[in-house]
């Protein structure tokens, strides 16, 4: 309550310094409608902000400023889809004619061969078959008299064989230098005539021989050749070696 009166007071004074008066040490009546002894009320709350107002004007634009620096490189993009193919140009005119070349190596083509026959029964066991019927010998690989063919030209070789049977079994074999490297065996059927053959490929160097013979001590040599049955041996070569 003290408190209360105490506030009052300070407040009639401060209105008592704005009131005019006409002579010193006279008050004027207050004014109408004033209420003498009122006493302030408690301040009240802040009011609420008001409603925004309207957006100004566009400024003036400014001036242009100036470049900036260039930007770092971006990824590498995907490869786009191939685009339609164009339309064929113009044939253009003929080049200039090249240099001749060097010359090539030699188109040489290498010839080993050879077919032969048997003239007469053989008799003779271990020993090259002499075959003295020639069919086909034009290089003169095959020596007639020893029964062997000689390797004139290092390669792969294909050797066979057909002999007619009579009378005894035969077996032969095929030799390559002193070793034999095919059997053929066939057992004689009394009174008809038997049919044995046999082939190999063979890699031959220069001087290598090749030839056939009656395998045994003579108990299997029923090779047989007349005028109408032949016995043959036949050679030649499939391809050279070229280093």
């Amino acid at each position: 309550m003290l408190l209360l009166s105490a506030v009052l007071l300070l407040v009639l004074l401060s209105h008592g310094q704005d009131i005019p008066t006409e002579k010193p040490g006279v008050l004027l009546p207050l004014p109408k409608g004033v209420c003498t002894g009122w006493m302030a009320g408690i301040p009240g709350h802040p009011g609420h902000n008001g409603v925004p107002g309207r957006d100004g004007r566009d400024g003036t634009p400014g001036e242009k400023g100036e470049k900036g620096d260039a930007g770092l490189a971006g990824p590498k993009g995907d490869t786009g889809e191939t685009g339609v193919t164009g339309v064929e140009g113009p044939r253009g005119f003929p080049g200039v004619q090249g240099r001749k070349g060097e010359p090539g190596e030699s188109a040489y083509v290498y010839r080993s061969a050879f077919s032969v026959g048997l003239e007469t029964r053989v008799t003779v066991p271990n020993v090259p078959i002499r075959f003295t019927k020639i069919f086909y010998n034009q290089q003169d690989h095959y020596d007639g008299t020893t029964g062997k063919f000689h390797c004139n030209i290092p390669g792969l070789y294909y050797f066979s064989y057909h002999i007619t049977v009579y009378l005894k079994d035969v077996k032969v074999s095929l030799y390559k230098k002193d070793k034999a490297v095919l059997f053929t065996y066939d057992q004689y059927q009394d009174k008809d005539l038997d049919q044995a053959s046999g082939s190999a490929l063979l890699h031959l160097d220069v001087g290598d021989q090749v030839w056939l013979q009656v395998y045994g001590e003579g108990e299997n040599n029923g090779i047989y050749a007349d005028n109408e049955n032949d016995s043959t041996f036949t050679g030649f070569l499939l391809y050279h070696d070229t280093n």
